[in-house]
C-alpha cells in the first residue's frame, strides 16, 4: 500500500476539538451539557457586517481576487492597527488568510527550515509545536509557571537558544491562561532576538480582549518590525469563527514570501467575507467594547465562584476568555476530573495537559457561554466536587 507522507506523523490534533466530540455524542443521547470548551465566542457579528455580507454577495462580490487580500481591507487592517495599537504599518505589509491557523501555517513555512529550532510557550495553542515538527523543525517549550504568574523566564529562554535556534513564538493576552506578557518580558523578548537573530511571531489573536490598560505590541519596538511576523484575525475580536479570516504583519519580502505560499495552495480568500471584514474594523455599533465588558464580568463571576469550590485555584486572567484552573489539590488527574466534570456534572472543559506539559495539573474552560450557563456550570461543578473533598480536606 502506498504510504502517507512521514510529516503527518509529526502533527497532533487540539484536545478541545476531542471533548467537545465527545460532548455533542451526550447531547445526542439526551443529556445536558454546558460547553466552556471551545474557544469560539457565543456572541455573532454586529448586524452591519451581516448587512455588508449580504450586499457583497448580492452584487458578484464572490470571483477571484488579488492574493494578498483586497486592497480595501489591507488599507483598513493597517489603518486599525494604528488606531488600536498605534503602528505604523503600510497596506503593503499586509496579507489576508482564510484564518490564523493559515496566516501561522504560511508564516512559518516562509521562515522555519528543516533542522532548525523554535521556541514556544508551554501551555500555549497546540498547533505551535504540531506544525513546528511537521516542517521537520525541532519545537523547543519554555515554560509559563503560575509562581511567576505565568510570565515567560527569559533566563530560561536565554538558555535555551542555541546556533539552530530560528524562531521565537509568543501569544499575548496567552491562550490557556489569559496572561498578557509584561512590558519588561516583551522588551527582554525583543532583545534576545536581536541578539540571536531570531524571527519573532506574535499571536496577537486576543490583543483587543484586553482588561485593563493599552495592548503592547513588540512590532513597535526599536529594531523588531524587520523582523516580526503579527498574527492576527476576526475569530475572537470580532466573534467571526466560522468566517475563516486572519491575516499576516510583515515586513514587504516576507508578506512577497507568503504570497508565493498563497499561489501555490488557496489563491485567495473569499471576496465577500473580506468587504465584510472591512465594516467589522469600523465597528460602528461598538460591539467590541461591550463584548469585552461582558467578558470581564463573566470572568469576574466565575473566577470568584470557582475559587470557592475545594481543590480549585485559579487566578484572575488580563486578557482573553479562559480561566485557567490548577486542580492539583483535587488529588485527582486532570484527565480524570475533565472526565467526571463532563460524564457525571454535564460541563465540558480541557484538561490542560491538550496545551503542553506545564498543563498536566489544569484545566481550561472557555468564558464564551451567558452568565446563567456559566452559574449553572459552576453549580453543577461544585456539586460532583464532592468526589475530591475528602482528599482536599487532609
Amino acid at each position: 500500500m502506498a504510504k502517507i507522507a512521514s510529516r503527518i506523523s509529526q502533527l497532533t490534533g487540539e484536545g478541545a476539538l476531542a471533548v467537545f466530540t465527545r460532548a455533542k455524542e451526550l447531547e445526542k443521547a439526551g443529556r445536558s451539557i454546558i460547553h466552556l470548551e471551545l474557544g469560539e465566542p457565543d456572541f455573532h457579528p454586529a448586524e452591519p457586517v451581516v448587512d455588508a455580507l449580504r450586499a457583497a454577495v448580492a452584487d458578484g462580490r464572490d470571483r477571484y481576487v488579488a492574493t494578498r487580500g483586497i486592497p480595501p481591507l489591507r488599507s483598513a487592517i493597517a489603518d486599525y492597527l494604528k488606531r488600536t495599537r498605534r503602528l505604523d504599518i503600510a497596506a503593503e505589509q499586509v496579507l489576508v488568510a482564510p484564518g490564523c491557523k493559515m496566516a501561522l501555517a504560511l508564516a512559518m513555512m516562509a521562515l522555519i527550515e528543516p533542522g532548525d529550532e523554535v521556541l514556544y510557550p508551554d501551555p500555549s495553542f497546540p498547533i505551535y509545536p504540531s506544525f513546528t515538527r511537521g516542517l521537520g523543525a525541532k519545537a523547543v517549550p519554555y515554560a509559563l509557571r503560575e509562581e511567576n504568574k505565568f510570565q515567560p523566564d527569559l533566563t530560561e529562554i536565554a538558555r535555551k537558544i542555541t546556533p539552530k535556534t530560528r524562531m521565537l513564538i509568543f501569544n499575548s493576552p496567552n491562550n490557556p491562561t489569559g496572561t498578557v506578557f509584561s512590558d519588561t518580558v516583551i522588551a527582554q523578548i525583543s532583545e534576545l532576538a536581536k541578539k540571536h537573530d531570531l524571527w519573532v511571531i506574535a499571536d496577537e489573536i486576543y490583543a483587543r480582549i484586553l482588561f485593563s490598560g493599552e495592548y503592547k505590541s513588540i512590532w513597535a519596538l526599536p529594531g523588531m518590525a524587520e523582523r516580526t511576523v503579527i498574527i492576527d484575525g476576526f475569530s475572537k475580536s470580532f466573534a467571526m469563527t466560522g468566517w475563516r479570516l486572519g491575516y499576516a504583519v510583515a515586513q514587504k519580502h516576507v508578506i512577497d514570501a507568503l504570497d508565493m505560499l498563497v499561489l501555490n495552495t488557496f489563491t485567495c480568500t473569499a471576496e465577500f467575507s473580506q468587504v465584510a471584514a472591512i465594516e467589522a474594523l469600523r465597528d460602528s455599533t461598538n460591539a467590541v467594547p461591550a463584548m469585552v465588558e461582558e467578558y470581564r464580568k463573566r470572568r469576574d463571576l466565575f473566577v470568584e465562584k470557582l475559587n470557592r469550590i475545594p481543590g480549585f485555584r485559579c487566578q484572575l486572567p488580563d486578557g482573553a476568555f479562559y480561566a485557567w484552573v490548577n486542580i492539583e489539590e483535587t488529588g485527582m488527574p486532570a484527565e480524570e476530573v475533565q472526565r467526571v466534570l463532563l460524564e457525571e456534572a454535564g460541563v465540558a472543559g480541557i484538561a490542560g495537559a491538550a496545551f503542553g506539559a506545564e498543563g498536566k495539573n489544569y484545566l481550561r474552560f472557555s468564558l464564551v457561554s451567558a452568565t446563567h450557563l456559566l452559574e449553572d456550570a459552576l453549580e453543577r461543578i461544585h456539586r460532583v466536587s464532592s468526589r475530591w473533598r475528602a482528599a482536599v480536606a487532609r
